[in-house]
Parts: structure tokens; C-alpha cells; sequence
């Protein structure tokens, strides 16, 4: 493939991705998912503390435990983890949810020095 064709492509998809997202092709981050995901739900992966005491029974000591107990893979989890009893969660349960956090990158092997000759 040419030099010509490789640099069309990428300038072709680098117009695309400032079509779908003019925030990312300026160097931007696109901004991180707000803890209310959806219809109201707190997600006990990312919420912060005062979203997390926002919950009937939740105060500060809940709320710092819930956070050092991170990443839950089901709300289930704060009972079943003891973090809060079933009464606590039994009134909270519709409020929240857990959203898996997002996966790492996978980490590329290292590359071995190139060798002179």
C-alpha cells in the first residue's frame, strides 16, 4: 500500500472522529459519566462520598467503606460484602446500581531494543 493510500485512510478517519466527537479531535477529554446514571440511579462504582451519603442510612462511616470496597460487580454485593444491612438495602435498592467499571487497556509486551550491527 502506498504512502499516499496509508495517509488518506488516516485523514479519513480522523475526519470521521471530528465529525462524531468535535470535542476529542481538539485534544480534549470527553468528559467522565456523572454518577446519576440513569433515571435517578446512583452508581456505587464512581459516586462520590456526598452522592453516596445523598442515600436514606448511608452516612459518612457507609459511604467511606462503599468506596474503599470498590469495584462491585453487583449491588448485591453491599449486603452480601457486610457493608450495610439488608434493611438499609432493602430501601436504597432501587436508587442505586453497579456499573462495571471500565476495563484497563491491555498492557503491550515490551519491545526489545533494536540491534546494531
Amino acid at each position: 500500500m502506498s504512502f499516499k493510500v496509508i495517509l488518506a485512510t488516516v485523514a479519513a478517519l480522523l475526519g470521521s472522529v471530528a465529525i462524531i466527537s468535535p470535542a476529542a479531535a481538539q485534544g480534549a477529554r470527553p468528559a467522565a459519566p456523572a454518577a446519576p446514571a440513569t433515571a435517578g440511579q446512583i452508581d456505587i462504582n464512581s459516586a462520590s462520598r456526598d452522592d453516596l451519603m445523598s442515600l436514606d442510612g448511608i452516612g459518612e462511616v457507609r459511604a467511606d467503606a462503599i468506596i474503599r470496597a470498590r469495584p462491585f460487580k453487583a449491588k448485591t454485593e453491599l449486603v452480601e460484602r457486610r457493608l450495610i444491612p439488608e434493611a438499609v438495602y432493602e430501601k436504597i435498592a432501587d436508587k442505586v446500581m453497579a456499573r462495571p467499571p471500565a476495563a484497563p487497556a491491555p498492557a503491550r509486551p515490551a519491545q526489545p531494543a533494536p540491534r546494531r550491527t
